[in-house]
């Protein structure tokens, strides 16, 4: 026989969500698997926050310094962890029994659960500008990933673009490093704030008002902040030396050193997606997201979805999720009964239910503009195989339907990001040129492995019976 290891429940994903449900479920009886990419817990809320070399507390603030409450009550669980491991295929070998191949170190491995919960997180909205991909020009995330696991800021001259809530917490942290910022460039339109004001009560009665009215006066006190801005455009020859965009009907330019973007956060479903759990398409957030139910059961049995990976709520939200998912877990596996399942659930279903309140009001506020969403010309649209916005529009003019046959065409989403910052723009774009829904165009369909896997490890992986019968029936044959 071999060597594949097992387990109760697998968790993949050692974010709040993550952490939270593998304490959780272990402190319940259930053997629990915790598989992380990452070489230490946090996920990218809490990214290195065991580890970061930025040690002054009022810098990155105590929603950051947070995780480390989640981190002890891990340890002592007896959950067994697994930092390091990319997770790359899933499939279900067995009703009640999956095989889920992961790489430690160029290493693959397998293990089987009988129950998953994915809690991959989010990602940063593709926001795709003329000249995105210039050096110098990066996400308000990977800024912040440097920041919080290297200690690095940026030097010269620094402005931020987009919109949304990391994109002033990013602000605000570089203020608080000392780090001087040029402009913020805020693409939210005018006249959304009334759209967002039927939601207004929820938002005042919710724990961002505080935090986020402090966060705001802060910023506005340091940085200027230009509104209304269109029409983004990265400038350079090597590399980022301008940023031109029009603001109140007037075309202006910056020089930078650094251009910042960020346009929101939606959910990771790569691994979802692959594993043929069913998604609606969210058009608040303008977004796929997994069909889960209140307590993150998807439409596969024995697989669960917690945290933003789920819907984007934030990081406090994805902690409850976690445990309301793991409390579920632990029942479908005979760990618990039912009634211990609900009463326990109390407390995080009530505090869930405070987290999440407000998020209307950011919803609506923050939702990407059309000209985000739907660029024009020769702006790139698929990084990884360098295909434009104008390529994919006469694509679909021609009579393409939808992504997965755009690939044929154009080989979108086909590159090592395997359709990660670019398929919600490639199926916007479809549906304005068929004049359809971005739920009807539909998203590429995922096959494994879901991140790129060189021959020699997948050569690594440990044999299975079933695998082996399978070649000596393949001989016989």
């Amino acid at each position: 026989m071999s060597n594949v290891a097992h387990c109760d429940l697998l968790v993949i994903g050692a974010g709040p969500a993550g952490l939270a449900a593998a304490t959780q479920a272990a402190n319940l009886g259930v053997d629990t698997v915790l598989l992380d990419e990452q070489p230490a817990p946090g996920g990218q809320i809490y990214r290195a926050v065991t580890s970061t070399p930025v040690q002054d507390r009022s810098i990155l603030g105590p929603d950051y310094w947070h995780g480390h409450g989640l981190l002890k009550p891990f340890e002592q669980s007896g959950a067994r962890y697994l930092p390091r491991s990319t997770v790359w295929a899933l499939n279900r070998t067995e009703p009640d029994r999956f095989e889920v191949a992961f790489s430690i170190d160029g290493q693959a491995q397998l293990i089987q659960p009988r129950h998953v919960l994915l809690a991959t997180g989010a990602q940063e909205r593709p926001f795709p500008i003329p000249g995105w991909t210039l050096p110098g020009v990066i996400t308000a995330g990977a800024a912040q990933i440097l920041l919080k696991a290297s200690g690095v800021v940026p030097t010269g001259r620094t402005v931020l673009a987009g919109s949304g809530p990391l994109l002033y917490l990013i602000a605000w942290q570089y203020l608080n490093a000392g780090v001087p910022i040029e402009a913020i460039l805020e693409t939210t339109p005018r006249g959304r704030w009334r759209k967002a004001l039927p939601h207004v009560w929820g938002f005042l009665r919710s724990p961002y008002l505080a935090k986020g009215m402090k966060l705001l006066r802060a910023v506005q006190a340091g940085v200027p902040i230009i509104r209304g801005v269109s029409e983004l455009e990265a400038l350079g020859a090597r590399q980022v030396e301008q940023v031109r965009f029009t603001a109140a009907g007037k075309e202006q330019v910056l020089p930078v050193d650094q251009l910042l973007l960020h346009q929101g956060v939606v959910p990771n479903v790569n691994l979802a997606r692959a594993l043929g759990v069913e998604h609606l398409w969210r058009d608040r957030q303008a977004c796929w997201e997994p069909r889960v139910d209140a307590w993150g059961a998807t439409s596969i049995a024995h697989v669960g979805i917690a945290g933003d990976g789920a819907g984007i709520a934030g990081a406090m939200a994805a902690e409850h999720r976690g445990r309301l998912a793991a409390l579920h877990a632990a029942w479908a596996l005979g760990k618990i009964d039912q009634a211990r399942r609900d009463r326990e659930a109390g407390s995080p279903r009530t505090a869930l239910a405070r987290a999440v309140r407000g998020r209307e009001f950011f919803e609506t506020l923050y939702r990407p503009p059309v000209q985000i969403s739907r660029p024009v010309g020769a702006t790139i649209v698929c990084r990884c195989e360098e295909v434009t916005a104008a390529q994919v529009r006469e694509t679909a003019r021609m009579g393409c339907p939808g992504p997965n046959q755009m690939k044929a065409f154009l080989r979108c989403g086909m590159g090592p990001c395997q359709g990660r910052l670019c398929g919600l723009t490639v199926a916007e774009l479809i549906a304005e040129e068929a004049g359809r829904p971005p739920q009807d165009v539909g998203y590429y369909r995922l096959r494994f492995p879901t991140k790129p896997l060189p021959l020699g490890e997948l050569a690594t992986l440990p044999q299975t019976q079933d695998s082996m019968d399978a070649v000596v029936r393949f001989k016989k044959s």
